[in-house]
């Protein structure tokens, strides 16, 4: 939670009542102003425009007592719950986006009231005029390389397999034959986001390198062995989607996948972040 220098001693939660929960920042005007009459933030609660330093933030207000310290942990812990949130808070971004350059928040940055936001717009002013301007133009695009050894062409086997003693032979032979096709599977994928880096490097602005997904994050089978995300700019958004999408057409097991164009969120937020007091929980 953000406090700020001189905020009272009491625990958020307790008669604290409510708390501002901010979206993005950007510039003060009526893209973010309209934007705010007319879109729910998490839970259905309006959002409305804190203005600071020639900066609007979007802001809702959410309990005190479930985005304070303890509330905030106990709905991170609950995944239904903060699918929830993270939905309500993308849509807004998304449609800030859609308006103006603006900088997205981490998910769940609370204040305890607005002046403390206008607080950190007038503080900040600089850093955030800064990177909005550096940001202007462009979007992100998400770049993820799959490597998934079952999809890749198997080579002929033999119709009959050895019978007796040959069987244990074959079967060790067969076993290390299968390794090696998983070995070069992996490599034609680290190959593949080698490339798909390169060629983002043309044109991007930037690059920003995220832990790969596994498990249920993983939004395709296989092993995800790049995450990546670009910033580009918006007149090379179609030209680099499509040459990105065909890097891995003709490679045996392995996929990528290009999502977006996002708001910049892999060049935003932690700078957000960083420049807010404390700012969301990580």
């Amino acid at each position: 939670m953000n406090t700020g220098p001189n905020a009272p001693v009491r625990v958020p939660g307790e008669g604290a009542g409510e708390m501002s929960y901010v979206y993005a920042v950007g510039r003060q005007g009526p893209a973010l102003d309209g934007l705010a009459t007319r879109l729910p933030g998490v839970d259905g609660r309006p959002l409305r425009p804190v203005e600071g330093g020639g900066l609007c933030a979007l802001v809702s207000p959410v309990p005190a007592d479930t985005f304070g310290a303890q509330g905030l942990t106990a709905q991170m812990e609950d995944l239904e719950r903060l699918e929830a949130v993270a939905r309500a808070h993308h849509a807004v971004v998304d449609a800030a986006f859609a308006e103006t350059s603006v900088l997205p928040m981490r998910l769940a940055t609370v204040y305890l009231d607005d002046a403390r936001v206008a607080d950190m717009l007038v503080r900040q002013r600089s850093d955030f005029q800064e990177l909005l301007g550096r940001l202007e133009g462009h979007v992100e695009l998400g770049v993820k390389v799959y490597a998934d050894p079952r999809t890749a062409a198997a080579p002929p086997r033999p119709a009959a397999p050895p019978t007796g003693a040959g069987a244990g032979r074959a079967y060790l032979r067969r076993r290390q034959e299968q390794q090696r096709d998983s070995q070069d599977v992996y490599r034609a994928a680290s190959d593949v986001a080698a490339r798909a880096a390169r060629l983002a490097e043309t044109v991007a602005a930037s690059r920003a390198v995220h832990r790969p997904q596994q498990g249920q994050l993983a939004s395709r089978p296989g092993v995800n062995v790049a995450n990546e995300a670009c910033l580009v700019p918006r007149e090379h958004l179609e030209r680099l989607r499509r040459e990105l999408s065909a890097l891995a057409d003709d490679v045996s097991g392995v996929s990528i996948e290009v999502t977006g164009p996002w708001a910049p969120y892999s060049f935003a937020t932690a700078v957000v972040a960083e420049g807010a007091d404390g700012g969301a929980p990580r």
